[in-house]
């Protein structure tokens, strides 16, 4: 039986950690290398900040200062991320105190029933964490396959003076972080022709 909940305490640890660096991460949403065949420039997009880089390997990064200019659905994310590492901490802490070979937690009856509650605050963080990446995975998925919707197909620029891609930058007043342009020629799978 300690075999059993020492995985299941190593498992649950372990998601805890794929969860937070699944949180700070920079690449929630990250444009195809393919399509950028002559300017080799990427945008990575994460909930916290965004970066863009390109085949040299140099990057900048630009944090979102404020919430205010933030999408709708990238602070629902945050939240919700934000909840399950929360939850996925406490329910770490819990599983450890309801084991059967630590000392802490009171007789096996109280320990079964701190376990019982880590398992559940476990699920809160999963679906927490499940609901935070669907709600963003539908939101790139939709933008994709909407026809009208511009800013995915023809690419992203950065308009930011110390930008990698600030050299063929044109600048739009400052309304947000990342606007398209407009470029005479779309290219596709074709463009190696």
């Amino acid at each position: 039986m300690s075999r059993a909940q020492i995985s299941a305490l190593v498992c649950g640890v372990g998601g805890f950690g794929a969860l937070v660096a699944a949180t700070t991460s920079n690449e929630w949403k990250v444009t195809t290398r393919a399509s950028s065949v002559i300017t080799a420039t990427w945008v990575y997009q994460g909930l916290w900040m965004n970066c863009a880089g390109n085949a040299l390997g140099s990057f900048h990064c630009r944090p979102h200062f404020t919430i205010f200019k933030v999408e709708g659905y990238i602070q629902a994310c945050r939240g919700l991320m934000i909840a399950a590492v929360s939850l996925g901490f406490f329910g770490s802490i819990f599983a450890l105190f309801g084991m059967k070979c630590t000392k802490v937690g009171g007789s096996d009856k109280a320990k079964a029933k701190i376990a019982c509650l880590a398992g559940i605050v476990f699920i809160l963080s999963g679906l927490c964490s499940m609901t935070g990446c669907s709600l963003y995975a539908n939101k790139i998925t939709t933008e994709f396959f909407d026809p009208l919707f511009m800013e995915q197909k023809m690419g992203y620029t950065y308009n930011g003076p110390t930008s990698v891609m600030s050299s063929r930058t044109k600048y739009h007043g400052g309304e947000g972080d990342f606007k398209t342009t407009s470029p005479s020629k779309q290219f596709d799978k074709n463009a190696y022709v």
